[in-house]
């Protein structure tokens, strides 16, 4: 079931690079990692302020598989569930893909 949801998304306006913001709804309230993990002046690695989505992503399966291990389970949820570890197997490549560049952790392209 879909309930409502408040975000704020901030983009910054003269690159487009979005960082930051929020979004919450009944039961949950997440905090976006705001800026680069690397210091851009130092190029020191910086401790993280917010959720990155893998995280986020990483919880609702989990929830999903403990869904389907129970008489829950359905071809609806298996769906779902291939869907979101898709989007893991990505962001994943993603991240991989700018750690091979030199620029993980950075806000630059």
């Amino acid at each position: 079931m879909k309930q409502a949801t408040i975000e704020k998304i901030i983009k910054d306006e003269k690159t487009g690079i979005v960082s930051g913001g929020y979004s919450e709804g009944k039961g949950f309230q997440i905090e976006w990692q705001d800026g680069p993990l690397i210091d851009p002046v130092t190029e020191q690695p910086k401790e993280p302020n917010g959720a990155f989505l893998q995280t986020i992503i990483d919880v609702c399966i989990r929830r999903l598989a403990a869904m389907q291990e129970s008489p829950m389970r359905s071809r609806e949820n298996a769906v779902a569930l291939t869907h979101l570890e898709t989007a893991q197997l990505w962001l994943g490549k993603r991240e991989a893909d700018r750690a091979e560049r030199g620029v993980l952790g950075t806000h630059q392209p």
